[in-house]
């Protein structure tokens, strides 16, 4: 398999980018290559799930890829190291909290003026280029204006809003727009993985084209479980006490979802760097060393407090993409349409809800969801935000009938 293979549903998008591996490997040799083949700074956008982190890895091992005729073979030891996340040229840039600081892109900017070592380019690949603060933007923005000889940088961000990312740094890069695969197309993949041809189809459609997702519902019987709790809340809520128990149970698992993370991370982390900085010695100057350890284990679990929040958030973010795609049912119910539905298990609830409310109404509750999501993207309390949203959700009263 080459590198582009991980790619599902993106054929343009896997051209364009080997085209631009094939010129960066000319630079390398001295070759001439034509204004405009390869860039220095590229911005990967698309809905979540549509690769937008896979594509950037995948250019960055193509980059580092020993092959001068097609960069990408996959099965070279630059393709392996970049997949692996081992080579010393490519840093890549996954942040665990809710943003990624001005000191960290500043160590990594200031790496990445250095020469490559090994490969023959250096990378600087930022996953959720959207989470960079302010102060972190600029000091990214000073690299991306006058960029090292042979260092590229990797941005990903869901668009190219200005929210998503500044409009300084969108400008100096080259914007490869990625879409959601096909239920098919993920359908096939997971297929080929090993899963029986029904449950990879059950498995894409439940997954909306999200590839990392739909895997997950095919292999992790938690998630089967969590998702089935999620799609039973719209037809249950029926009173303003089932709306804040909906809430609470939403709450309630999005925590013990962050929290089975964190344990199985935590605890080890913060054994690590005690033992890095001594902890348990008895010799000369331990003392001195523990209380110096006492605030980088601080630092280390005001991190870990951030990761746990983004976890949260996460986890209540899947939850509501799964309550959108079920108003998106009942909408598609309400109109007779043949398009096929997200949760086809789930099909009775949704003939319910939409013989209960309106059109209009079904799309106030999707509006309802999507402003959920947005609020929680604002830092809004995941508690206040999600009750709101099951309030709006809650059914009307059936009327009685008299004899």
């Amino acid at each position: 398999m080459t590198v582009w293979d991980a790619l599902i549903g993106q054929a343009e998008t896997v051209d364009a980018l080997r085209r631009a591996a094939r010129a960066a490997a000319d630079v390398v040799a001295a070759r001439p290559v034509p204004p405009g083949a390869t860039a220095h700074s590229w911005l990967f956008t698309g809905p979540p799930g549509s690769g937008r982190s896979v594509a950037a890895q995948a250019l960055a091992a193509a980059l580092q890829c020993e092959s001068a005729d097609d960069p990408g073979c996959g099965v070279c030891s630059g393709c392996h190291t970049v997949a692996a996340r081992t080579h010393p040229d490519v840093r890549a840039i996954v942040p665990e909290g809710l943003s990624i600081g001005v000191d960290e892109m500043r160590a990594v900017v200031a790496a990445a003026a250095r020469r490559p070592t090994l490969g023959r380019w250096q990378v600087v690949l930022i996953e959720d280029a959207d989470r960079l603060t302010e102060q972190a933007s600029n000091a990214l923005l000073k690299a991306v204006e006058e960029p090292p000889e042979r260092t590229v940088f990797l941005l990903c961000a869901p668009s190219t809003h200005p929210d998503d990312v500044s409009v300084t740094i969108r400008s100096r890069c080259r914007n490869v727009v990625l879409r959601t695969p096909s239920s098919a197309a993920v359908a096939d993949v997971l297929a080929r993985s090993g899963v029986a041809p029904e449950v990879a189809a059950w498995a894409a459609a439940a997954g909306q084209g999200h590839v990392g997702r739909a895997r997950r519902l095919a292999h992790d019987d938690a998630a089967r479980e969590r998702r089935a709790a999620v799609l039973a809340i719209p037809a249950s809520l029926t009173s303003l006490a089932q709306c804040l128990r909906a809430a609470d149970e939403l709450i309630g698992a999005a925590e013990a979802e962050a929290a089975a993370l964190a344990a199985e991370r935590d605890s080890g982390e913060v054994e690590a760097l005690q033992i890095a900085l001594g902890g348990g010695g008895t010799g000369k100057g331990a003392a001195t060393m523990a209380r110096g350890a006492v605030g980088a284990i601080r630092d280390l679990e005001r991190r870990q407090k951030s990761r746990a929040t983004r976890a949260q958030r996460d986890a209540l973010d899947r939850s509501l993409v799964d309550l959108a795609a079920f108003y998106r049912d009942v909408l598609l119910t309400q109109a007779g349409s043949s398009v096929a539905r997200a949760h086809p298990d789930f099909a009775d609830d949704v003939r319910m809800v939409s013989a209960r409310i309106a059109p209009t109404d079904a799309l106030a509750r999707l509006d309802a969801v999507l402003a959920c999501r947005t609020a929680l993207g604002q830092n809004v309390k995941p508690r206040i935000a999600v009750e709101a949203m099951a309030a709006a959700l809650r059914l009307p009263r059936v009327a009685a009938h008299r004899d």
